[in-house]
């Protein structure tokens, strides 16, 4: 069965990542980007909208999708590249994540990240500029 999860890299000149508390089941102790489950019936936007607002408390307001390499086959990752938001991101989900934090293409290099293979997408984010 193919799990489809949101995934959302907030960017400015940085890429915001989240860290997955080390208790978590799943990819404990990495960095990841916010998002989780497409519930059943729900759009991929919809859910980026809703995990981005739960996870950090902000609005979206602008995007692209963005595909980001993810080699768990059970994963459908639908990613998206968020280039405007309303309000300051914040930890809103202590129970899922420890941290956050904004990183550059130079510092993503050093990272645990739940998606190693995704290093690359990640660093290329950062260098995105609206048109």
């Amino acid at each position: 069965m193919t799990i489809p999860i949101a995934g959302a890299m907030l960017v400015r000149d940085r890429v915001l990542l989240v860290h997955r508390h080390p208790k978590r089941r799943a990819y404990p102790d990495c960095w990841n980007l916010v998002g989780g489950h497409i519930e059943p019936g729900e759009d991929p936007v919809d859910a980026l909208r809703r995990e981005c607002q739960e996870e950090l408390g902000v609005d979206i307001e602008a995007y692209v999708r963005f595909n980001m390499a993810v080699s768990n086959p059970h994963l459908a990752m639908i990613s998206f590249l968020v280039t405007r938001w309303r309000g300051e991101p914040a930890n809103t989900a202590p129970d899922e994540h420890d941290d956050l934090a904004w990183f550059s293409a130079d510092e993503i290099n050093d990272l645990k990240l739940a998606h190693p293979e995704g290093r690359a997408d990640l660093q290329s984010a950062t260098r995105w500029q609206s048109a």
